[in-house]
């Protein structure tokens, strides 16, 4: 089976080791040393006859023209999460689609319940307090309100990260509950969650505020100033889906009135400009876009990416098929 890699090269290094480069070697017509960020730089003869794309981070758009280009494509495995960059006629056109989302919403899941914990535990903020003010910390009376146990966490989406952090959570003695339109009661319950039907009442009724909602047109600023103004005096918003889906101007002003907290992994742009006020803000923990999957993290990609690849070679379906969302 003829293959491409279109990928960033320097991520590639990171998510395929000799192992996984052998296994590929062994079962695909690839030239493991070529992985282009650019369709316009493969001869098209060489379009024409390829009938696997393997993907990552740094990959060009699949768009129309590019599946014009591509007549023998027969299937698009993907190392990263989503797959909005291919275009929704690929399936129509009977290319199966496999992506690692699941193997990347392992490190997510984990960076999410550390921040659950330490931010039950006003870690962040008692660490600053602790450092300006250079004195014992009276935990007994200073921070009788936190603490792990019973605390009401909130989930925004039972998708695959949002589902394995109630899993995770279910060992911890928690009262969660989760709001995603696409989710039964009874769903709800086998992850251990109360569904409400209504975001500004889950809102209401968390202490920590989650998010884990796909980003998709109708998700955009769903955590809206409305939902904000609903938590708790003291609330934690965390948000390691896309920034996008928090109303961020409410945010800023929620945060600037010193009534809530927010640990952020992501914003809306994804890099802020400098100056921008949750650089600077003391109820803020800002970090660059890090719980997914990092440094040895990035190797069970390429392992998930192998698997799904022999499953093909072998005549079976993909164990983790995904169907690109419709674009705006």
């Amino acid at each position: 089976m003829r293959a491409l890699l279109l990928m960033d090269p320097t991520a590639a290094r990171f998510v395929f080791g000799e192992q996984e480069s052998r296994r590929l070697a062994e079962m695909l017509d690839v030239d493991l040393s070529r992985t282009e960020t650019s369709l316009a730089s493969i001869a098209p003869d060489v379009l024409a006859r390829t009938e696997l794309l393997i993907t990552g981070w740094g990959s060009p758009t699949i768009d129309t023209a590019a599946l014009e280009a591509m007549p023998a494509l027969r299937a698009i495995v993907h190392w990263g999460g989503g797959v909005d960059f291919i275009a929704p006629v690929a399936s129509k056109r009977g290319i199966a689609i496999s992506s690692a989302r699941d193997a990347n919403a392992i490190p997510v899941a984990e960076f999410t319940i550390a921040m659950i914990t330490l931010a039950a535990k006003d870690a962040f903020w008692v660490s600053r307090q602790y450092a300006a003010e250079q004195r014992a910390i009276h935990r007994e009376e200073e921070l009788a309100h936190t603490g792990l146990y019973n605390t009401s966490v909130g989930i925004v989406g039972a998708s695959a990260i949002g589902s394995r952090v109630m899993e995770m959570l279910r060992s911890s003695e928690v009262q969660i509950s989760v709001f995603d339109p696409f989710v039964s009661s009874k769903r709800a319950e086998e992850l251990g969650a109360t569904l409400i039907p209504d975001l500004v009442q889950l809102a209401s009724r968390s202490r920590i505020l989650s998010v884990h909602a796909p980003a998709v047109p109708s998700t955009r600023g769903m955590v809206s100033r409305d939902v904000l103004s609903a938590l708790p005096d003291g609330a934690t918003v965390i948000n390691t889906s896309r920034g996008i889906l928090i109303d961020q101007d409410a945010l800023v002003d929620e945060l600037q009135s010193g009534r809530i907290r927010a640990i952020l992994d992501v914003t809306e742009p994804d890099v802020l400009p400098p100056g921008h006020p949750l650089y600077r803000l003391p109820n803020v923990f800002l970090t660059p876009h890090l719980a997914g999957s990092t440094g040895s993290e990035l190797r069970r990609l390429g392992i998930a990416t192998v698997a799904e690849v022999e499953r093909l070679v072998a005549g079976r379906p993909f164990n983790f098929p995904i169907t690109p969302p419709p674009q705006e």
